[in-house]
């Protein structure tokens, strides 16, 4: 198991459950990072993968991950998609949206009793969207303009790909917006945002206190971590941040454990 000697003796034991990026900690583009397998074989079931996608739905991440050799449930994973979309029905049922999105989530959507609108609609949502255009830029303002509510699944400008690559992301394509309608009111529900971290805490059932987030980005899964009181603990360059393998207490300094 690469990159891991001494993971399971200290703080792997320590938390009750935890709560996995995906992008940057698990995988790359669609390859495995060289850690994946040993981490969640570490972690005994304990854990929840967390993502700030805004393209597909848990079924597909769930197949992508068994296909690369590294099955996880549907149930256990939360991504900020479709965790966009339960909200949104859950405060608005069968409310008309314009989606700036995959048709999966379209598909989604629509399962889950939204309409999808054309020019009028109540909620803008953006998603990560690769058909994203100056027709939909133009159609998705004039809708803020007119009193829609902007509702973004992430604020993400990339996220890590192959090779050192980066992936444009959902932020991209809402600062389009922004730009073009100014500082209009909008939400955001992935990370940092409280709402995916909590979606995962119902299902591992366990407080937040007994809980660690494992991820590569500071200010979405660091900060979003220590606003609920859990531990964060940092892939740094496709790896773990060794202090953390070896001393809790050591961890504690190095990735903000309080």
């Amino acid at each position: 198991m690469p990159d891991f000697p001494d993971f399971a003796p200290d703080w792997a034991s320590a938390a009750a459950g935890f709560i996995v990026d995906l992008d940057g900690t698990l995988i790359t583009g669609r390859s495995l990072m060289p850690h994946a397998v040993g981490l969640l074989e570490r972690l005994k079931g304990r854990f929840v993968i967390v993502s700030n996608d805004g393209e597909h739905v848990p079924a597909q991440v769930g197949r992508m991950l068994s296909d690369l050799g590294l099955p996880v449930a549907a149930e256990r994973i939360v991504l900020a998609g479709t965790e966009t979309l339960d909200l949104i029905a859950a405060e608005r049922p069968g409310a008309e949206i314009l989606l700036l999105g995959s048709d999966a989530l379209r598909a989604y959507a629509y399962d889950i009793g939204l309409r999808l609108a054309g020019n009028a609609p109540e909620v803008v949502v953006v998603g990560r969207d690769r058909r994203f255009s100056y027709a939909r830029l133009t159609v998705a303002v004039n809708a803020v303009r007119a009193g829609a509510e902007l509702i973004a699944t992430n604020a993400d400008h990339t996220h890590p790909g192959p090779d050192g690559s980066v992936v444009p992301e959902t932020g991209a394509l809402l600062a389009a917006i922004l730009h073009c309608v100014g500082s209009a009111p909008h939400r955001v529900i992935g990370k940092p945002e409280p709402a995916l971290f909590t979606k995962a805490l119902r299902i591992l059932d366990v407080p937040a206190a007994s809980v660690a987030v494992i991820g590569d980005n500071p200010t979405t899964d660091g900060i979003g971590a220590r606003r609920l009181g859990m531990r964060y603990i940092e892939v740094r360059n496709g790896r773990l941040a060794a202090a953390a393998m070896h001393s809790t207490k050591v961890a504690a300094s190095v990735i903000g454990v309080s």
